[in-house]
This record gives structure tokens, C-alpha cells and sequence, in this order.
């Protein structure tokens, strides 16, 4: 990864203007979403502004996610709110000052990875537990009320509150939703220039501008003389209550900033082609971070701050590239709450109020549901939900916990285990995980097998305690000694009795691809790799044929494909079903077209990441594209381009070589004068790579910071480069790249690394793009 640019021009650095415009936008954002926060508390106004100053001057300067924006966040509102009505706002502060120190010494513990450890389903629903009680207590305020105490004296509340409604609020309220909704979607090039202006700042500007000239009277923001402002004080009440507070400021505060930071980087590696990127985020500098931007709220009476992801995304696709543009946003609002107070003081409460709501909305976010449901967890986000609602944050994320504790606890211990009679073959199915707790079942299973037969165990699971091994083994001996036989298997082929812990009968490179385990066992004697034989017979013309396959060849591998449909069927098929069938109904719309080797190494969606209906995927010897009208010409690459981007409409097109490809170790092994076959007629496409990676007139690619290895790693790397070249020869390509609708890129896949790579953009280089073990960019 290649850092910012330092280059100065005039004594200022080269990418201040594009972090002094993100700041802007992010400012004005942040402006009225500070005082929404605010309101929603019930905190003084001024709370909000102090707090989203300090977040993005201190939290901006010393947290480790650059372009992570900080400040009062809807996360914390429902806490804060609760606390204020039992303590007061001078109490609050103190507390906020505590939790900020708990988070320095969360930081100095080096844990911040551990807060991630929560289950994505209890982080999912805490946040929509707070938006819902978010939305209902706001929605009082939007109908012309107040809000109660609490989410359930507020829907039962709601009745009165529609009975008597305050029309000037209610329609303020409908304008900003209105305005707030409707702007992302302005059509034209006169929406497309409104646009700019962020949704939030226009829903609220359009909101005060009707009321003020349609006269309407309503509460609207009053921030009092700074001279007034309250400040913390030593905290008052229940020592247990304070801790509990304190604790749960620190866990919701740092869980929703160190979550917005990994999805921010996350954004940040898909949003950025380049290299001019900021370095990954440091989690417990960023704890660090939000934990002396919390005592400094705290201490000059500002709400508690984290980072929030609304503000972050807005920055990132605002442009920014440093911590500057964070730290100017903060600087803005600190002018804005000197210098802006009458304006601010124009805007009606009714409208913060609505904006707050629909961001409450947004937090019970479809996306979430979906994920959980596909992963059987809506049981704990439910729960979660209806605990944050019903008894509050602390609680909920408690019973959240005990549920999904539960849960695991109850599919580690459930086990099916089966026995069918097969002919003259008793079949124990085992499914799920083998402990002590499903001895009892398995010991009676086991002994319904006649002593003299034939038994077959097929284990589908990851592990085995001891006490289940030594009841297996321990009959295993037993029935053998009495004249039985028995024989011991896992989905994908034979394997021994393992000796505890995780099953050892397959080989351990394949492990966690369990369709593949049988691989290893029937390869590991083979002479040469398939490149080898690829390049071998390519460039010996194939003039050796090739041994007929034998009676148990062809038997194993239909039993090889016999046994992959079934695994298909029984394991992957009813997780894919709902997918599927949605594509079925609305047709396929992938974003991409990849084109790629027919090489059997390379698995198109393990290393995308991706599933059906991402990639329209067209594989070659060679991945090679043809050049329209060349000689010998193969219409069906041709054809799969037009198709994907007239008919289909991608929005990119990705060439990707390997290493080791056979292709190129024939380009580069052919000599003239051979007999010509359909595989050195197809070749033939491949022959201007072989010319450019000669040619003094253009730079030999690198990878990762060096030179290739060898000359068939050049031609690989070579090879991309041209093809990418042959796509723009396409009429249909050409165009979409001319309107500015298409992208091309240019990847490698290093087999044996198991590393991808990408290629920068204009330059014949693939090391700028690299990826780490953890789907991240390093």
C-alpha cells in the first residue's frame, strides 16, 4: 500500500482540498442531526454541538480509523436518555467522563478486538431495539407531544396523542420525511446538481423555511448563552447504579464505534481503486481515541460521543483522504455553535424530531434481518430486540447473550443419529457434533447391529470428544472380535477412527473444504501437476496419447460425482434453495463479467467471495479475448462480451491469469513448422502478449513490489494486460467505456500463495492492490 501523497503545493498539502470539501459536507450533515441527537435525550441543546466538535477534533486526531467521523451518536441516545431522567445532565456528564476513562483502559488492555467477539445478531438487534425506542418516543414530537418515559408508556400513549393532534407539527414533521426521502432520488441534471447539498440539511432548511413563512408556531431550538452552560459534576445515587451506567456507556459506545470502523474500512477498500488510500483502521487506538473524546465531552458538558457510521460513509464518498477533513468538520461545528446561534434557532423542534425518527427507522435495517434469518440467528436477534425495547440496553444486550448461548449450547448437542439396513449393510448416520451428551444414543444405536454383520459409520461433523471416541472404538473392537466388520467413513470418502478432537481421516490442506478432503488421497501419488501436463501436452502438439482410462477410474469418478451431488443436496441445497429461487423469478443481474482460465485451480466464487448471480463467468485456455475479426476468430467469447454488457448491463469487466498456466508454458515452448491443432489454433490469440512481454516499448509488469519470478509468471502477468487491451477493441465495450458506465480490471491469482491481486490502474503493475488473510487490503 502506497500512503497519501505528501507533494506540497505552495506550502500546503496536495489533498487539502478534497478533505476540506468532505469536512463541509460532513458538517452539514452534522449540524442538524447534533441537535436531533440532542433533542432526542433530552440533554441541552448545546450538548450535541459540543460533542460532535469533540469528536471530530479529538476522536479525528487521535483514533485510529482515519476517515471515521465521531460525535453523539443515535446508538447512545436511548442510554443517555435513561440516564438523564435518573440522574440528571450534570450527573450524566460525570458519568460520560467515567466511561471515557474505562475505554482508555479498555485501549491499554489491547481488547478492542474482543468487543467485536458479540454475535453480529445481538449488536444488530441492540441497535434496532434503539431505533424503535428512538422512533416512538420522536413520534410524539412529530404528532405536536411530548414523549414518555419509556418505549411502552409511549405506544400506549399513542392513542391519546392521535386524538389530539398539533396539524402545524404534523405538517412540518411531513415535509422533512418528505424532503428527506425524496432528495436522494431528484431526477435530471438539475437533481443531479441538487443533490450535492446533503439530504439531511435540505429536509431541515426546507422544514424552517415553511414554517417560518407560513407563520406557523411552534417550539424551535433555543440554545441558551454559553455562559449558562452546565457543566459535570461528582456523581449522585446508587454506587451500583453509577457502575452499571458507566459500563454501559463504555460497551454500546465502544461496540457501535469499533463496528463503524471496520465497516468504514470496508468501505473505504471498495470505494478506492487506487493506492491513495489511508492506512487500515487500529482498533484499540481507536478505543484510544473515543475514549479521550468522551472525557473531553464529558468534561466541558457535551453528550457521550462514538463514531457513527451515517457521517463516516458520508465522508468517504465525499472524497476525503486524511484525518483533516474529520478534524475540519469538527472545526466548523465549533464555529457554527459561536457564530450560527440565530439561525439555529429559527429551525423547529418538529423537524429535528422527524429527522431523529426516521434515522430510528433505519436502524431496523431489512439487510440485518435478512443475514440473520439466513443464519438461523432471528430467534437471538428478536429477543434482543424486545429486551432493549422492554427493559432497556444493558438488559437486552444481557438477554441477547443468554440466548444465543443457548442457542449454540443446543446445536452442539444436537445430533441425529440414524441406522437404515441396506441389503446385507447397516448404515449409521451420525449428523452433528459427537460429545459426551449424545453417548447415550449413539451406545444404543450401535448395539442394535447383529453381532456377525456388516455395519458402515458415516460421521458428518467436525468433532468428537473423548467419551464419544472411546464408545465407538470400544465397540468397533468389540464387533470385529465377534466375527463383524465395520468401517468408518466421512461425507467425502473413507477415513479412520479419529482419535478425539477434530476428525484426523482427511487431509488437513483441505479441511475446511470438506467436498475436497478426497482429493488428496487419490492425488498425492500423481507424477505432475496439472499445468504441467497442460503445458506438456500443449507444447508437444499432444503428440503422446494418453493412457484409456481403466473400469476403476471411471468407477471412481462417477462415484466422486455420485457422491458431490448428494453432499449438494443434503448440505449446501436448502441454504441456497431461497436464493435460488428468487434468481429463478427475477432473472440473473450480475455485476460483473469475469473472464478467467478453464484452469481446474481456480474457483471463480471461492476467491470473489461470491455466490449465484454475482459473476456472469467465461472460462478459456488461457483466458484469452480474441481480437474482433482476427484470424480464427471464436464468436463465443465475443458473444458472452456482448451479451453481458448490452443485454445484462455490468458495470465491470475483470480479466484474471494465474501462476503456473499451461497456456502461457505453450506460448512460450511453441515452434514453428509443428502440426497445427484446434488447442495451437486457439493459441494463437494469445501470441500479442508474447509480443508485448518482448517489445523494449513497454515495462515488464511487477508483482507485489518484485519482478516476476520467471519468464512463464511474465508471460502470465503480461497476458492480463493485453487481453484488457483486446476488450477495448469491442465495439459494445468501447462504448460503455466512452460513456463512462464501464470498468475494466486486471487481477492475478497466485496458486500456490493462494493470493490475489489486482492490477493498478494505467500501469502494468500488480502490486498495489494485495490482500491479507482477512479480506482486507494490506
Amino acid at each position: 500500500m502506497t500512503a497519501p501523497s505528501k507533494n506540497r503545493t505552495a506550502g500546503l498539502p496536495a489533498d487539502l482540498p478534497a478533505d476540506l470539501s468532505a469536512s463541509v459536507a460532513v458538517f452539514l450533515i452534522a449540524l442538524p442531526f447534533s441537535l436531533g441527537i440532542a433533542l432526542a435525550t433530552g440533554a441541552p441543546l448545546q450538548a450535541g454541538l459540543v460533542a460532535a466538535a469533540v469528536g471530530g477534533i479529538v476522536a479525528g486526531r487521535l483514533g485510529g480509523a482515519p476517515l471515521q467521523v465521531s460525535g453523539p451518536a443515535a446508538g447512545l441516545t436511548v442510554v443517555t436518555a435513561e440516564l438523564i431522567q435518573h440522574y440528571g445532565w450534570r450527573t450524566t456528564c460525570a458519568i460520560t467522563v467515567l466511561a471515557g476513562c474505562c475505554q482508555l483502559g479498555l485501549a491499554a488492555l489491547r481488547t478492542a478486538r474482543s468487543a467485536l467477539m458479540v454475535s453480529p445478531a445481538i449488536v444488530h438487534g441492540m441497535l434496532a431495539g434503539i431505533g424503535v425506542t428512538i422512533a416512538l418516543a420522536q413520534l410524539h414530537i412529530v404528532l405536536g407531544g411530548t414523549p414518555q418515559s419509556s418505549a411502552v408508556a409511549n405506544v400506549l400513549g399513542l392513542p391519546d396523542q392521535l386524538a389530539d393532534l398539533h396539524p402545524g407539527a404534523l405538517g412540518v414533521s411531513l415535509l422533512t420525511l418528505l424532503v428527506l426521502l425524496g432528495w436522494p432520488r431528484l431526477p435530471g441534471r438539475a437533481g443531479r446538481a441538487l443533490r450535492k447539498v446533503p439530504a439531511t440539511l435540505a429536509a431541515v432548511a426546507a422544514a424552517t423555511a415553511f414554517a417560518a413563512l407560513a407563520g406557523i408556531h411552534l417550539p424551535r431550538v433555543d440554545l441558551p448563552s454559553w455562559r449558562s452552560h452546565a457543566l459535570p459534576e461528582l456523581p449522585e445515587g446508587p454506587v451500583l447504579g453509577i457502575i452499571a451506567a458507566v459500563l454501559t456507556i463504555t460497551l454500546v459506545g465502544s461496540v457501535e464505534s469499533l463496528l463503524s470502523a471496520v465497516a468504514t474500512d470496508k468501505l473505504i477498500a471498495s470505494e478506492r481503486v487506487t493506492c491513495n488510500r489511508p492506512p487500515r483502521a487500529d482498533l484499540n487506538r481507536e478505543l484510544r481515541g473515543q475514549g479521550a473524546a468522551n472525557i473531553v465531552s464529558g468534561a466541558l458538558g457535551g453528550l457521550p460521543v462514538a463514531g457513527g457510521a451515517m457521517r463516516s460513509v458520508a465522508n468517504v464518498k465525499s472524497g476525503a483522504v486524511s484525518r483533516r477533513s474529520v478534524m475540519l468538520h469538527g472545526l466548523w461545528v465549533l464555529l457554527a455553535a459561536g457564530l450560527l446561534v440565530p439561525a439555529l434557532d429559527l429551525i423547529p423542534l418538529a423537524a429535528l424530531a422527524a429527522l431523529v425518527m426516521a434515522v430510528g427507522v433505519r436502524m431496523v435495517s431489512a439487510t440485518h434481518l435478512r443475514t440473520v434469518t439466513r443464519h438461523r440467528e432471528i430467534v437471538v436477534y428478536g429477543t434482543t430486540i424486545v429486551g432493549v425495547v422492554l427493559g432497556g440496553v444493558l438488559e437486552g444486550v444481557a438477554i441477547g447473550i443468554a440466548v444465543a448461548v443457548a442457542l449454540a449450547l443446543h446445536r452442539l448437542a444436537r445430533t441425529r443419529i440414524t441406522v437404515e439396513l441396506e441389503g446385507e449393510v447397516h448404515r449409521v448416520r451420525a449428523r452433528g457434533q459427537l460429545t459426551f451428551l449424545a453417548v447415550p444414543r449413539l451406545s444404543r444405536i450401535l448395539n442394535q447391529i447383529p453381532q456377525h454383520g456388516h455395519a458402515v459409520i458415516e460421521l458428518d461433523g467436525s468433532f468428537m470428544d473423548h467419551a464419544a471416541y472411546e464408545t465407538l472404538h470400544d465397540w468397533q473392537e468389540s464387533h470385529v472380535a465377534h466375527g463383524g466388520s465395520s468401517k468408518v467413513t466421512s461425507r467425502a470418502g473413507s477415513a479412520e477412527l479419529p482419535r478425539g478432537g477434530t476428525q484426523r481421516g482427511t487431509h488437513q490442506c483441505c479441511r475446511p473444504w470438506t467436498p475436497w478432503q478426497n482429493h488428496c488421497d487419490h492425488r498425492a501419488a500423481e507424477p505432475a501437476t496439472a499445468a504441467q501436463a497442460e503445458g506438456t501436452a500443449a507444447a508437444t502438439g499432444a503428440s503422446q496419447t494418453a493412457a484409456a482410462p481403466t473400469k476403476r477410474t471411471r468407477r471412481r469418478g462417477a462415484g466422486q460425482l455420485a457422491n458431490g451431488i448428494s453432499a449438494f443436496q443434503r448440505d449446501t441445497a436448502p441454504h441456497v434453495r431461497d436464493e435460488l429461487a428468487r434468481l429463478a423469478r427475477e432473472g440473473q443481474r450480475p455485476s460483473q463479467l469475469f473472464l478467467t482460465c478453464a484452469d481446474s485451480r481456480l474457483v471463480t466464487s471461492m476467491i470473489t467471495a461470491s455466490g449465484p448471480g454475482d459473476l456472469f463467468t467465461v472460462r478459456n485456455v488461457g483466458n484469452l479475448v480474441p481480437l474482433p475479426g482476427a484470424e480464427s476468430t471464436d464468436d463465443s467469447v465475443a458473444a458472452a462480451i456482448e451479451y453481458a454488457v448490452d443485454v445484462l448491463k455490468v458495470d465491470s469487466i475483470t480479466v484474471c491469469g494465474h501462476s503456473g498456466c499451461g497456456a502461457m508454458q505453450a506460448l512460450l515452448n511453441s515452434a514453428p513448422g509443428q502440426p497445427m491443432t484446434p488447442l495451437r489454433r486457439w493459441l494463437r490469440h494469445g501470441l500479442p502478449s508474447l509480443e508485448r512481454m518482448a517489445s523494449r516499448h513497454h515495462a515488464w509488469a511487477r508483482i507485489a513490489g518484485r519482478l516476476p519470478a520467471d519468464a512463464v509468471e511474465q508471460l502470465c502477468l503480461t497476458n492480463v494486460v493485453q487481453q484488457l487491451e483486446h476488450l477495448k477493441a469491442h465495439e459494445s465495450v468501447a462504448r460503455r467505456l466512452t460513456e463512462g458506465t464501464l470498468e475494466l480490471h486486471g487481477m492475478y491469482f497466485h496458486v500456490g500463495e493462494a493470493q490475489a491481486y489486482l492490477l493498478s490502474e494505467g500501469e502494468d503493475f500488480f502490486d498495489c492492490r494485495v490482500f491479507d488473510s482477512v479480506g482486507q487490503n494490506a
